[in-house]
């Protein structure tokens, strides 16, 4: 990508996008919103936010975005929050934004990018959450997903990493394919965080995932803590990430 912080993840993919993504448009939002939009300023906690965007996923980014900015709401009382937005989709692209501290430029954002068939690439988003720690504070981040087509002892061996780093993922999976839950729940456990799924037709189940993540991000496990008295969903959070530490 043109701008430096606006870049591919990884290896540099070789794919033109097709849809309403035309190439070029994603690079220049990317470059705008960074110009645009600064980060957060003071004691903000930082979450990199990483979603599967192949063709299956268009529901639940759908949902993702529209849900979004109520990560931001909820950090708020912590200090706030910036977001990194994480991808993959196609063959071999894997992206991440710049650090946006405001969620109508998150918004903006992922409502240019279509969905794309191709493979999963989750041990390329574990390895840039690392590089990325190794640069700014970071204490969570989110991954959402359905399906895990992967080496599941490699993307243990890199969520282990991030565990002994203090980095805690929250895996949020859509539907109950097998694979997937076993490869998330491990990721979770090791990182320190929680897995859960969640329903696409039942959108408060994903946006209070999203609010015990953002809430952790920003505040850590005392704001969870605070969250958790009104919300069941992030109670469960807190109690998968105890069971994952024992």
């Amino acid at each position: 990508m043109s701008d430096k912080n606006d870049r591919a993840v990884g290896k540099a993919a070789a794919t033109t996008p097709t849809g309403h993504s035309q190439p070029g448009e994603i690079d220049r939002f990317l470059g705008a919103a960074k110009r645009l939009a600064p980060l957060a300023t003071g004691q903000a906690g930082r979450l990199v936010f990483a979603l599967d965007a192949t063709m299956s996923r268009q529901p639940s980014w759908d949902l993702a975005c529209s849900l979004q900015a109520r990560m931001f709401e909820v950090a708020g009382q912590s200090g706030g929050l910036a977001v990194q937005l994480v991808y993959f989709r196609g063959i071999g692209e894997c992206r991440a934004s710049g650090w946006v501290g405001e969620p109508e430029r998150l918004t903006g954002l992922m409502r240019r990018i279509a969905c794309e068939g191709g493979q999963t690439q989750i041990a390329r988003v574990l390895r840039h959450v690392r590089d990325e720690a190794a640069k700014v504070p970071l204490r969570a981040f989110v991954f959402v997903g359905d399906a895990m087509e992967e080496d599941v002892d490699a993307l243990g061996a890199l969520a282990g990493e991030l565990g002994l780093r203090g980095i805690r993922g929250f895996v949020f999976q859509e539907g109950g394919d097998p694979a997937a839950s076993a490869a998330f729940a491990t990721i979770a456990r090791l990182t320190g965080g929680a897995h859960a799924r969640f329903d696409v037709t039942a959108p408060a189940s994903l946006l209070e995932l999203l609010r015990g993540a953002a809430a952790y991000a920003a505040g850590g496990r005392e704001a969870m803590l605070r969250l958790a008295g009104s919300s069941p969903a992030v109670k469960g959070l807190l109690a998968a990430m105890d069971g994952g530490r024992k």
